[in-house]
């Protein structure tokens, strides 16, 4: 009895062994692919386990309704799983897109958002002067100091009110972030109250037409242009930085954005703003800041996603199980008589295996289809750093998909095995016995 459950105990050990490399490296998948496909083709079992193998899919048309289990119920999880992690990417890949390794953004010391920062109009305009900052034609400084509030507006789907950032921008702002592009209207005038909007916003906030009036701090501002960055500033509004400020009875700003010679001229910046001693702000490039801002929510949607699909796989494997005890109860006879005629335990538990990982192969693909289908390009909208709606597009990429078929191989794997075991078990005689 001890010596059955300390059996026990190691097979699921090497089980858990098996599925921990299986997750953590996907090439694994390939090398057994290539050396069980070697010893099928080259080896009498090999040949055996496709004899046994391709009876009993010939035999699955009698058992769709079981098999289907099998297959939904993967399918099932590798859709949630896919659809989760998309929304996990999509939201990242948003905020990252905003960022570049050529402009530096510049935050009150110890802020870790916009929101929370003040810098003086003294700070600001020594950081235009510092080393490493491009100029324009004019020799204008490319930077930008900008005020970042939040209003509530109403949304299109709910008519709900929620937050949406506005952000006071500078003249440069144009030339400091040239992948947002004007795709209807035009630029905001300086000294007036308009706005520009960020297309993501347009699509989500009600009364944000070209022609508008928006309320902002009891006062009428006008929409004249939409622009379109491909990235989070998509869900804000843009409007002169001087006039945002005086509706809001700002003496100050947010933070400082800088545009820099290149990439390269990171470190010299960071160093001149670190020796000057009357400033006290942390200075990081705007890649870094807005991958920063990503990392909690994206975080927590990713551990929320594993952990449902946890629960869902654990449902699936238990019916891969129920499913695959009773095909073999009911093929007892059929492999007791091939067991008889001289085939092997090895080629039989190979076979039950590989019919339970095609099925789940078949529920992995299904749901990765569905999930690619309905879910990419999928723009919905979320609460973000700064406590306003940020819109994003699910991004269901190859390596998502790649990992819900993985997802599945593996809950196939735990699901086929035990009953291969048992099938490979089978006593000839007992078995015999019953015809």
């Amino acid at each position: 009895m001890l010596f059955s459950i300390l059996r026990g105990l190691g097979l699921l050990l090497l089980v858990l062994i098996v599925l921990a490399a299986w997750m953590r490296f996907p090439w694994l998948f390939l090398v057994l692919a290539v050396v069980l496909s070697g010893w099928l083709v080259g080896t009498r079992s090999g040949h055996q386990t496709i004899a046994i193998t391709w009876t009993s899919l010939l035999t699955l048309p009698q058992r769709l309704g079981a098999t289907s289990v099998i297959v939904v119920g993967i399918a099932g999880v590798v859709g949630v799983l896919v659809a989760l992690l998309a929304m996990a990417e999509g939201f990242q890949a948003t905020l990252r897109d905003a960022g570049r390794s050529d402009t530096a953004i510049v935050l009150r010391a110890g802020a870790n958002a916009e929101l929370s920062s003040g810098l003086d109009r003294a700070t600001t305009r020594l950081l235009a002067q510092m080393p490493g900052v491009l100029r324009d034609a004019d020799n204008t400084p490319i930077v930008s100091a900008e005020v970042v509030v939040v209003a509530n507006l109403p949304k299109r789907s709910t008519g709900s009110d929620a937050n949406v950032e506005v952000r006071g921008v500078g003249p440069e702002v144009w030339q400091l972030r040239p992948n947002a592009q004007l795709i209807a209207g035009r630029h905001f005038r300086p000294g007036l109250r308009e706005l520009d909007v960020g297309k993501g916003a347009e699509a989500q906030f009600a009364g944000l037409g070209i022609g508008s009036t928006v309320r902002l701090n009891n006062q009428r501002w006008k929409v004249v242009g939409i622009f379109d960055s491909g990235d989070a500033h998509n869900s804000e509004l843009w409007g002169d930085a001087e006039s945002v400020a005086a509706a809001y009875r700002r003496s100050g700003f947010q933070s400082v954005t800088a545009r820099l010679t290149g990439p390269d001229a990171f470190d010299r910046f960071k160093a001149a703003v670190a020796a000057d001693p009357r400033l006290r702000v942390d200075v990081s490039t705007t890649r870094d800041y807005y991958n920063r801002q990503s990392e909690r929510l994206t975080r927590v949607i990713r551990i929320l996603g594993t952990g449902v699909a946890i629960i869902m796989a654990i449902g699936a494997v238990f019916g891969a199980l129920n499913t695959m005890y009773a095909a073999i109860s009911a093929r007892a006879r059929e492999i007791a008589t091939l067991r008889a005629l001289g085939f092997t335990g090895g080629p039989v538990l190979v076979s039950v295996l590989l019919e339970t990982l095609l099925l789940a192969l078949a529920g992995g693909l299904l749901g990765a289809l569905v999930a690619y289908a309905v879910f990419n390009g999928y723009t919905v909208s979320t609460l973000g750093s700064n406590f306003s709606q940020v819109v994003f597009q699910f991004q269901v990429g190859p390596s998502l998909l790649l990992r819900g078929v993985q997802w599945a191989l593996a809950i196939g794997f735990v699901g086929g095995l035990f009953p291969a075991l048992r099938a490979a078990r089978i006593p000839v005689t007992t078995a015999l016995r019953e015809l």
